[in-house]
């Protein structure tokens, strides 16, 4: 499997730090939240990888410059094309196979067994277009005020409505079938356009994250997560 990294966001929430970096060059524990994603898809067997940047490009290429393994092509972004554009963008570099795709500001632990194993034997490309890591909304500190979907005892995925309380994050840890956005146009837009569309048809799926992960949206974020990992969170 190949695997992508989204590094091209403007982390407006994340200001001041992100005034002259892209969010994921911002560091826990030494190393940047980049090189984070780009070692767990390293761990995972990923040998090529895609990291798309369009916010402080510039940063982007010159961190990766020195990046071994697994093998890292930049693309750049003029013009910033979101997340679903960018993997668009993308599909040649990634191949014909299922993909992993990480956003650059996610960060977790995994738990008994490495995550990306876990979606890569889960995913069944016979009855999905896309197996996202699902985090448990009870486990989340100071968790965002709503869910992101709800899912049935088979994994299947649906976003809420009326008044479903939503139990479950999405965690920006996912894999991708190449046909879920081949047939989209090259232009900005999200991704969740490609997840409605396999809901619709049955195949968009989930897997509960059974380690810990940590939300990563503003500067106090990014500080207590620091305090909690080097207290051994």
């Amino acid at each position: 499997m190949k695997g992508m990294v989204l590094a091209a966001g403007l982390g407006m929430r994340m200001r001041p730090l992100t005034q002259h970096t892209a969010k994921p060059l911002l560091t826990l524990r030494g190393r940047t939240l980049l090189d984070h994603a780009l070692d767990r898809l390293h761990e995972a067997g990923v040998t090529d990888a895609v990291v798309n940047a369009h916010w402080k490009a510039e940063r982007v290429v010159a961190a990766m410059a020195s990046r071994i393994a697994p093998r890292v092509r930049v693309q750049l972004e003029p013009e910033l094309l979101e997340t679903g554009g960018g993997v668009r963008r993308a599909l040649p570099l990634l191949g014909t196979a299922p993909f992993f795709v990480i956003n650059g500001d996610a960060f977790w632990l995994d738990g008994p067994a490495p995550v990306l194993g876990r979606l890569a034997r889960a995913f069944d490309p016979a009855r999905m277009d896309a197996l996202l890591m699902m985090v448990p909304m009870v486990r989340i500190d100071r968790a965002p005020l709503r869910g992101d979907f709800m899912m049935d005892g088979w994994g299947a995925l649906r976003r809420p409505v009326a008044r479903d309380v939503a139990p479950f994050l999405f965690g920006g840890v996912q894999v991708l079938r190449p046909e879920l956005l081949a047939g989209e146009p090259l232009e900005a837009f999200s991704l969740n356009r490609a997840y409605d569309r396999a809901a619709a048809a049955g195949r968009l799926f989930g897997l509960v994250h059974d380690g810990q992960w940590f939300h990563l949206s503003t500067p106090a974020d990014l500080q207590r997560t620091e305090r909690r990992l080097e207290a051994g969170a």
